[in-house]
């Protein structure tokens, strides 16, 4: 599919197809919806969404940043080599999603459900989790380092190998993670989550 004009009025797409070089920037595909779309090198900066649902679809070299997305839905994608940057997900369902080699700076997103992500070898460092589920993820080898994971729901989630030095869990369900190959220090966490921890890594915690 050919870039669209400035100006030019959006295309429909149908299901299943492949769009390449499609420039959606500022674009508002509210309430829209896609199923095994592949989106090819395609420009989405600054893009609004509210509600739009994306199901099994790839987004391939696609720019993403600065792009806010409310109430929406990507359920089984893929994306590879996508920027991301400053981009918000409110409320959003990602579950079953997976990010390859993307670039996540300034990454927000504020409730919603993220269980079964794969944010493997992910650079969060700059990236704020607040208030939201994110069971069984995979965070394996990701930078997390100086990150918010604030009322994060990650029960079952792989840590390993993780780097969480500084990383804000205030709030957040680890007890259920294995800290023994995680690296932590100077974390945020509440009193309660440093028994957590303690007892995770088997110490022997008593009041005297």
């Amino acid at each position: 599919m050919p870039e669209r004009k400035r100006g030019a009025k959006s295309p429909a797409i149908e299901d299943g197809s492949t769009v390449t070089g499609l420039d959606w920037e500022s674009e508002d595909i509210s309430g829209r919806s896609f199923t095994r779309v592949t989106f090819v090198g395609c420009d989405m900066t600054e893009l609004r969404n509210v509600g739009a649902t994306f199901t099994e679809c790839i987004f391939q070299r696609v720019k993403l940043n600065c792009s806010a997305h409310t109430d929406a839905a990507f359920v089984n994608c893929r994306f590879s080599s996508c920027n991301l940057f400053d981009s918000r997900f409110d409320g959003c369902k990602m579950v079953g999603s997976t990010f390859l080699g993307c670039g996540l700076e300034l990454l927000k997103v504020e409730g919603g459900n993220w269980s079964h992500v794969g944010l493997r070898e992910a650079d969060l460092s700059s990236a704020s989790f607040g208030d939201l589920r994110m069971l069984e993820a995979d965070l394996t080898k990701a930078n997390c380092e100086g990150a918010t994971l604030r009322g994060v729901e990650l029960g079952e989630s792989s840590f390993a190998r993780a780097k969480l030095d500084g990383c804000d869990l205030r709030g957040s369900e680890i007890g259920a993670i294995d800290l023994e190959d995680v690296a932590l220090k100077g974390a945020i966490v509440t009193p309660r989550q440093a028994v957590m921890i303690a007892l995770a890594l088997g110490l022997d915690v008593r009041d005297d």
